[in-house]
């Protein structure tokens, strides 16, 4: 990634400027289009590690006896006027409703069991009962059938609430489409108000929101096509809408500024299209780089949620990226000084390097450096302080609590489980194989000792080819991991094999699978970002240094989200309900959060350098680096947090805790951390900020990854 080669596409994209922007707008526009039904097509699943017990366990009982769908859907009926559940005419009309509704749906409905047929109870006092709706689908399909038949579940005379796996999942699915939605509607108009204020004027502010427009139009079609050949969850398109939008924006107002610098500098608008493109443009594919070595560590993990993400989130990094090394100075090509048109004098005018050189965040690197060590070790003490409470971070499955306190599935999953405490639609499975009758009673009566468990095991299915499955329900949810050990460490005969499974089975062997796989996801962010830091900046100790720094943002992050959403401080506040975090999302967390602080160092580091390699000495470089991208930083964190913020606004517990994860990263991030921590860090190291092995050192000299 030679700088002239750089040089020579910003002239090439100046040069065909009107065919890049056509050849752009085309594809966006084709891939908007297809893109259009991109939320019917996402996946549910993806939430377990296939490569687990639980998984094959399942696999095995599911192509065996069918998918258990007991659980689909729970339709809880509350006589109105005080009357109970056996009363004769609401008894007749509930018997005959279901009955007409299961010939009726008999495509979409397995089958229907309820009270009313004798197959279910009715609670103490006579005044609850419910059915319990089987769906044929399976994955999505399974949604569109309980939307499909949802309405049709009333009984006149009686209140419905719908529980069970597939209210939940929908309510989860219809709030993450409403935050991308809430993202596209409210955040853009609100990053241009702020564009405004940043560059003074209509023109220069419109900029980077088109490109980030145009990156998720583009986006939806790519993501549209990944579906054709893997299960997308609909998890992944809300995170790729959040990082794609953001960094598109962020690498347009890089863009953008760089070239209204290089015009105060009395370039010319071609020069200054190239230069833009030879040093925003560069630190922006170094940037995309390594946020995508971030992205695809989550490939390691063999749950679909995760491995989604990166298919599509990679993508939009590359179309951002992509578009704003093409797309927008092709638009800076055309409008030349005209970037201006529309300004308000007071921030419209563009600064000259002297100007810059005697602003506020000069002056700030320079107080950072006159006492380096009395500004580290409050900043590096207060951020170890708030990695502390991570110590407490706990994990759990995908449930109802990640929901609305007043959701109405939540509401009526949560009295369901009071109002039937010994019937669960997710209850603990043993898949048991090669058992005879006296080792299937033995291993029976052994897993009836198990304490935590609604009642005992009961068959699920008669026995067949050899295989049968008892199942049971748990006491407490939040309790399955002990639950789980404890039938695991049942002894059976050597010719008989039984798997634990069922939903408790397979969030604990995920939130493990995830656990055993985090080290090697750490080598990977670490390893990645060293060489592409060394590969940008010929230095080992500012790769070092940058790892260091981002770690510790990252740990100081994810401190602060187990001190709120795990301990529960603010959660009236914020509206949720305190508990564990969602384990795929802290994975997401840890990766986006970690490739975002390296990401602003890329961009201040670069200027750093680029002030060295032009003869500046140690210091000087630092405060160069520091005047000439403290404010770009700045605003360009405040953009995304205002991007992350409409999402921050979520019903959804999993996505309140990612949005409120990197507003917090960012805010330390663009302030304590790369402001004043990173110039007195550098100021203590000196001239060895740039020291490299001397083989290293000729490495990179040969592959020409300089600024020169």
């Amino acid at each position: 990634m030679d700088n002239n080669l750089f040089l020579a596409w910003g002239r090439f994209v100046y040069r065909a400027r009107v065919k890049v922007i056509v050849l752009a707008v085309a594809f966006v526009g084709v891939s908007g289009i297809y893109g259009l039904d991109l939320a019917h097509q996402l996946s549910q699943g993806g939430w377990f590690d296939d490569t687990s017990e639980s998984v094959e366990g399942s696999k095995l009982a599911d192509n065996t006896f069918g998918r258990d769908r007991n659980g689909d859907v729970i339709a809880l009926y509350t006589p109105l006027d005080g009357k109970r559940v056996d009363d004769p005419e609401l008894a007749a009309r509930a018997k005959a409703h279901l009955a007409n509704l299961l010939e009726v749906e008999k495509d979409r409905i397995v089958k229907i069991d309820s009270y009313w047929d004798g197959a279910l109870p009715s609670d103490e006092t006579g005044r609850h009962a419910f059915a319990s709706i089987g769906l044929r689908g399976e994955d999505a399909e399974t949604l569109d059938e309980y939307n499909a038949i949802k309405d049709e579940l009333e009984i006149d005379g009686m209140q419905l609430q719908l529980a069970g796996v597939q209210p939940v999942v929908d309510a989860l699915n219809e709030g993450m489409q409403r935050d991308i939605r809430r993202a596209e509607v409210i955040a853009l108009p609100l990053v241009a108000v702020l564009l405004y204020f940043v560059f003074g004027g209509v023109v220069a502010a419109s900029l980077p929101v088109i490109i980030g427009g145009m990156t998720i139009l583009a986006s939806q079609g790519i993501m549209r096509i990944i579906t054709n050949f893997i299960d997308v969850n609909a998890f992944a398109s809300a995170v790729v809408t959040l990082v794609s939008l953001g960094l598109a924006i962020d690498y347009g107002l890089f863009i953008v500024t760089r070239f209204r610098e290089e015009l105060a500098q009395g370039r010319s608008v071609e020069d200054a299209v190239s230069r833009s493109v030879a040093t925003a443009g560069r630190t922006i594919v170094f940037s995309a780089s390594i946020i995508v070595v971030c992205l695809a560590g989550l490939l390691i993990y063999p749950h679909g949620v995760l491995r989604s993400v990166p298919y599509g989130a990679i993508s939009s990094v590359i179309i951002a990226a992509g578009l704003s090394i093409s797309v927008l100075p092709a638009i800076l090509g055309i409008l030349g000084k005209r970037i201006d048109f529309l300004g308000w004098e007071r921030f419209s005018q563009n600064k000259s390097t002297e100007q810059i050189d005697a602003g506020f965040w000069s002056r700030l690197a320079t107080w950072a450096m006159r006492r380096p060590k009395l500004v580290i070790l409050p900043i590096v003490a207060g951020l170890v302080a708030l990695i502390i409470p991570f110590t407490g971070m706990q994990f759990a499955g995908l449930s109802e609590r990640y929901l609305s306190p007043d959701d109405s599935a939540r509401v009526a999953q949560q009295d369901f489980d009071k109002i039937f405490p010994n019937y669960r639609t997710e209850p603990i499975r043993l898949v048991i194989v090669g058992a005879d009758a006296a080792q299937l009673n033995a291993i029976y009566d052994e897993a009836n000792q198990v304490p935590g468990l609604t009642g005992r095991f009961d068959p699920d299915e008669p026995e067949s080819k050899g295989i049968n499955v008892l199942k049971a329900g748990l006491l407490d949810k939040t309790k399955a991991d002990v639950v789980v050990d404890q039938l695991r460490a049942i002894e059976v005969p050597p010719n008989v094999k039984m798997y634990v499974a069922g939903i408790p089975a397979l969030e604990y062997d995920s939130i493990h699978g995830l656990i055993k796989r985090l080290p090697l996801l750490l080598v990977i962010l670490l390893l990645a970002s060293f060489l592409l830091m060394f590969a940008a900046f010929g230095s080992v100790v500012l790769a070092v240094k940058a790892i260091v720094i981002s770690a510790l943002s990252l740990g100081s992050t994810l401190g602060l989200l187990t001190w709120v959403f795990v301990d529960g401080h603010g959660a009236e506040l914020l509206g949720f309900t305190p508990g564990p975090i969602m384990f795929a999302v802290l994975i997401v967390i840890v990766t986006v959060i970690f490739g975002l602080s390296t990401d602003y160092e890329v961009f201040l580091m670069s200027r750093m350098v680029e002030a060295r390699e032009n003869g500046a000495s140690t210091p000087e470089a630092i405060r160069y680096g520091i005047a000439h991208t403290g404010g770009v930083i700045t605003a360009a964190a405040s953009i995304l947090i205002v991007v992350t913020g409409a999402f921050a606004m979520s019903d959804l517990v999993l996505m309140k805790c990612l949005a409120y994860g990197m507003i917090a990263a960012l805010v330390l991030d663009a302030t304590l951390i790369r402001m004043l921590l990173v110039p007195a860090v550098m100021k203590v190291l000196g001239d060895w900020c740039w020291w490299a092995p001397r083989r290293l050192a000729v490495l990179h000299k040969k592959i020409a990854l300089t600024t020169d």
